[in-house]
């Protein structure tokens, strides 16, 4: 990767402070002179907190009203590539994943972000910094496990396929990346070939595993007791927890895979000036603090002072830091369509 695409993946884990439908959700109604912006996320509990966090009150006292455009990434990825011929696209700004950001900048529908038009930018990490996208949250991918239901701990992600745990794992749809990561890093693949994880994923279904289309699906399974264990990111475990969902989150002897979510420009967005001002008050200490206490997420910026407590519950320890493993965007980018399409018409069939 060079240097005009953003950061190398080892300068990505080396700079990181680790351990620090469209649907209007829960805004005020303001009148008629109110500045609007639409905004494509993820729904569920993602969407309510960019409201709760950021958007009413930093956002809404300023005159912006924010409409979600709520999807999966995939579709919304899709309609950005769709738009980009249009002189105006239909949002303003997109909330992706850091690999689907990647994706959006190597189809050239991606704006060059203007960090001087961003004050809270010189706060920002520098891995949450390229040219193309503004980190906002990041976290780690973990096991996740009920200890009344899984024992002993387990400590690898190869746990999930011991039979003894036959019908209590549970698996996200929307998670498909994460999961084949993981699949592959016990069959014999890495970060730049998932393809070992293909084999191995279908074994898994020899062994009842339960599939959730959602990430709040699979938190009230886990808290019925449905399934016990399952692959998800550390800062849902905590968010989980804090909602009563009997879990305790296990790094993997493997590795701990870097999540991070973004924020990106369409070229042909309509209103960039709000576009803007949503990603200065998605950087404000106040909002990331809110998400560390309340996602589980850490913060992108280094001046988000997270209690801690709370930093210890979703950061991550010097020996697991040593086991950060960064993905890679780009494979990732380039294998997107057919690793969902296998997933799809395989894997789920």
């Amino acid at each position: 990767m060079n240097s005009s695409k953003g950061l190398t993946r080892r300068r990505f884990v080396k700079g990181l402070a680790v351990g620090a439908g469209v649907a209007t959700l829960g805004r005020a109604r303001l009148g008629a002179s109110a500045e609007k912006m639409v905004l494509g996320t993820w729904g569920g509990d993602y969407s309510k907190l960019l409201t709760q966090n950021v958007e009413t009150p930093i956002l809404t006292p300023k005159g912006i009203e924010v409409i979600h455009d709520i999807n999966n990434d995939s579709p919304r990825r899709a309609k950005l590539v769709a738009e980009q011929r249009l002189p105006r696209g239909t949002t303003d700004l997109q909330a992706l994943s850091a690999a689907g950001s990647r994706e959006m900048f190597n189809a050239g529908v991606l704006e060059t972000i203007d960090y001087a038009k961003i004050p809270n930018a010189p706060n920002l990490l520098a891995p949450m910094k390229t040219p193309y996208s503004v980190g906002h949250i990041y976290s780690g991918q973990v096991i996740l496990y009920n200890p009344a239901m899984i024992s002993p701990a387990p400590t690898s992600y190869n746990d999930l396929w011991d039979p003894k745990h036959k019908g209590k794992v549970g698996v996200i749809d929307i998670q498909y990346v994460g999961v084949l990561e993981a699949a592959a890093l016990v069959s014999g693949g890495n970060m730049e070939n998932f393809e070992p994880g293909k084999a191995k994923l279908m074994e898994l279904r020899k062994l009842d595993f339960k599939m959730y289309p959602t990430n709040e699906a699979m938190a009230q399974a886990l808290k019925t007791g449905e399934v016990g264990m399952c692959i998800m990111w550390k800062a849902r475990g905590v968010m989980w927890q804090n909602a009563g969902v009997p879990v305790q989150a296990v790094a993997p002897k493997e590795g701990v895979v870097l999540f991070v979510s973004d924020f990106v420009i369409p070229k042909n967005a309509p209103n960039k000036t709000a576009a803007y001002a949503y990603l200065d008050a998605m950087l404000a200490p106040s909002a990331q603090i809110g998400f560390a206490e309340t996602m589980g997420y850490n913060p992108t910026v280094s001046n988000a002072k997270v209690p801690d407590a709370v930093a210890k519950r979703i950061g991550f320890t010097k020996e697991e830091q040593a086991r950060l493993l960064a993905p890679n965007y780009d494979y990732i980018a380039k294998n997107d369509s057919q690793l969902k399409e296998w997933w799809d018409k395989i894997f789920k069939a």
